[in-house]
């Protein structure tokens, strides 16, 4: 009778190789590593033109590595609110004020002033790149980013000429109701003030505010 031949027990090596793993089994990889934001422009960036960065664009700190932040209001602007870290150069001394080296962001309150600061240094052909802030500081803080505030700053300049701007034209109308119909030439004024303000840039109140003693600022 023969030999029974030998049962290869589930144990036991198959002579093909080792068992392959299973297909349900997990398979791993090695983890990327987070990137690092990168500047909006790099420390060395060369002045070829011009760029306009919304406030998403430097949200992140991080971002703004190498750029100096350049406010171009009025002092009495500035000390109202403005972006951390971010040095006052006013737009009538923004060409004749020694600048931070390497790339700039110009600001605003509205963007104008800021562009036509932008202008000024590629006139005089400034050596390293040129930016402002679209949409200025009301486009920063639409978007929720933070400002800071000088201690004891006095009410910000636009809400001071919107307050005697309305007062004006209240008493322009009091007035020609009460005393004489003439009166309302002063509403009539103040209103083309306005216009004029939001067309040129320009507000001939405002500069008068800013003479007045409570918005004298302290050095």
């Amino acid at each position: 009778m023969g030999a029974v031949p030998a049962i290869p027990s589930p144990l036991t090596p198959s002579p093909a190789g080792p068992p392959r793993p299973s297909s349900s089994a997990a398979t791993t990889f090695p983890a990327t590593p987070a990137q690092a934001p990168r500047p909006v422009f790099p420390p060395d960036a060369a002045g070829a033109g011009a760029r306009r960065l919304c406030p998403q664009d430097l949200a992140d700190p991080a971002c703004r590595l190498g750029l100096s932040l350049i406010d171009v209001r009025e002092p009495l602007e500035f000390a109202s609110g403005h972006i951390a870290g971010s040095r006052n150069i006013p737009l009538d001394r923004i060409g004749r004020s020694a600048l931070p080296p390497g790339p700039l962001l110009l600001v605003c309150q509205s963007g104008n002033r800021s562009a036509r600061a932008v202008e000024t240094l590629l006139r005089q052909h400034h050596p390293a790149a040129v930016a402002d802030l679209e949409g200025g500081l009301t486009a920063w803080q639409q978007a929720g980013l933070p400002l800071r505030r000088r201690d004891n700053a006095p009410l910000p300049l636009m809400r001071q000429v919107q307050i005697a701007a309305g007062s004006l034209v209240l008493l322009g109308l009091g007035l020609s109701a009460s005393v004489a119909p003439a009166w309302i030439a002063l509403s009539w004024f103040v209103g083309a003030g306005l216009v004029f303000a939001g067309l040129s840039g320009s507000c001939g109140l405002a500069k008068l505010l800013a003479l007045m003693p409570w918005n004298r600022l302290d050095a």
